[in-house]
């Protein structure tokens, strides 16, 4: 008899092109280690998405349209060059803020918080990103901090590849670990 895992909670990455390799390597198998079920929501459904350096490549399940940010337990994104591209994208503005009026935890490393920062989901949170982007998280509203992780309500953030071991932890600390 097989057995099946309880409770399995999807999660859902938002990625384009060029993102950086280990920030979606990392989390994605953290998380699917942690029994969680992943999707890959991106501009369009079936895109195959290499990272920055090449040494990771991803195919989209799903276009932002057609995914309902209610299905998902948490939302990841991963930075590089992907969140200055899925922001330009109607779709999935719209699925982020979704999620985040739902509560729903969103957890950005890098670049990610450029998506928060359009979906107009940052006003009075305190969070954290690649030093680059401090001037457009305040313009948001955001407060910036210069830390390895910040949680402030739904939103997980963290700087940067280094920060990744702590990123992951309080993702999965935010959506809990599921049991064998």
């Amino acid at each position: 008899m097989a057995t099946v895992k309880q409770g399995l909670r999807k999660v859902a990455f938002l990625l384009e092109e060029g993102y950086e390799d280990s920030e979606m390597q990392n989390p994605y198998d953290a998380l699917v280690e942690n029994g969680n079920d992943i999707d890959i929501i991106s501009t369009e459904k079936g895109k195959e998405l290499k990272g920055k350096k090449g040494t990771v490549s991803y195919t989209s399940h799903l276009a932002a349209g057609d995914a309902k940010a209610g299905d998902y337990e948490a939302i990841v994104i991963p930075g590089g060059g992907s969140p200055a591209k899925l922001r330009e994208d109607l779709a999935v503005i719209a699925f982020v803020a979704e999620a985040d009026s739902a509560g729903i935890p969103i957890a950005a490393i890098c670049h990610g918080p450029q998506v928060l920062a359009k979906a107009g989901v940052l006003s009075g949170k305190t969070l954290t990103a690649t030093s680059s982007i401090q001037e457009e998280v305040e313009a948001a509203g955001g407060v910036f901090v210069d830390r390895e992780v910040v949680v402030d309500g739904n939103l997980i953030t963290s700087r940067k590849p280094e920060d990744e071991p702590a990123f992951i932890r309080e993702t999965i600390a935010k959506i809990g670990v599921t049991a064998y």
